[in-house]
């Protein structure tokens, strides 16, 4: 007769398999790394196969190990499911709204609205890069940004193509146009690393952007988080800066449609495959009732890579 898995070691199991790195496993746990590796072992020994090939430079899922990665989390996600039943505690959903006012911050306004019963959490990350790795340890329920590669557990859907938009100080020439041809930023100093929504997916996008026309971006420098701290560096810089169309208003800035192309940043929900929750399903429906009140989108777009190819 098979011995029963262990859902410690199946919940362990599913983090060295997301990482396929035991170090940073062990870090994510919060456990040795020995401790890590015997727990691997020993769930290998129950399940009567090897689930990891593991080398001094690599570790790799055997296909035992796909299958079983498939199945704890489906496992993991019924027992802690059936925990929250059993205590009668209510399953709040966690959203990663990226900056207050954004587009995903619009969602989430308009789910609320949708699902008052629903209990929602508003949390700001720094992109899907860092919010990737907390859906899959459960620590997050949804996020917002970029889907550059595809990755096991999770789903996506496209939210909006959002027109990329140039900020501006009240007394710049900028501000006298009622576009601002993207080819007239160069040699402007433009900036793309200021504000709530600049993540590392809208910096890779922006280089992309740039480039091409030769416009050099301003000096390296920290990114700079919130309103006020924009406004101040809108002072500093005394220059133009590259945001989003739905970027709350700024003292002291004027907000400019770019045309020659529009450029568009691809936002996309992202969850957990095996999530199941009324929250989520408010959160989709809003996604329908915005996208029939966005403008549409003009012709003569951009688009970064690897979106404009799927695109």
């Amino acid at each position: 007769m098979p011995e029963d898995l262990d859902i410690r070691l199946l919940r362990h199991f599913v983090v060295v398999a997301e990482e396929l790195h035991f170090s940073r496993a062990a870090q994510r746990l919060f456990v040795a790394q020995q401790a890590l590796s015997r727990d691997v072992q020993r769930l290998e020994e129950r399940a009567g196969v090897r689930l990891l090939d593991r080398t001094t430079r690599r570790v790799v899922l055997t296909p035992a190990g796909h299958t079983l990665l498939r199945r704890a989390r489906e496992l993991l996600a019924l027992h802690d499911a059936t925990l929250r039943e059993l205590r009668g505690e209510p399953r709040s959903v966690t959203v990663d709204v990226v900056g207050a006012g954004l587009t995903p911050a619009l969602v989430l306004a308009a789910a609320r609205r949708r699902a008052p019963d629903v209990e929602f959490f508003a949390r700001f990350h720094t992109g899907t890069d860092d919010a990737v790795p907390l859906l899959l340890a459960e620590r997050l329920d949804v996020t917002f940004g970029r889907v550059r590669h595809h990755v096991d557990g999770l789903r996506h859907r496209t939210v909006r193509h959002e027109p990329v938009a140039v900020l501006v100080p009240e007394r710049h020439p900028f501000a006298g146009l009622d576009r601002v041809p993207l080819g007239a930023l160069r040699g402007a100093g433009v900036c793309f690393r200021a504000g709530s929504h600049a993540t590392p997916g809208w910096e890779q996008a922006m280089l992309q952007l740039l480039a091409p026309f030769g416009i050099d971006a301003a000096g390296a420098h920290p990114h700079v988080h919130g309103v006020d701290e924009l406004a101040q560096h809108l002072v500093d810089r005394s220059g133009p800066i590259l945001v989003m169309s739905t970027q709350p208003a700024v003292p002291g800035g004027v907000l400019r449609p770019i045309v020659e192309p529009v450029p568009l940043f691809p936002w996309t929900m992202i969850w957990r495959a095996d999530h199941d929750h009324p929250g989520l399903r408010a959160l989709q429906l809003a996604v329908d009732e915005l996208a029939a009140e966005w403008p549409a989108v003009p012709d003569g777009t951009w688009l970064p890579h690897p979106e404009a190819d799927r695109a």
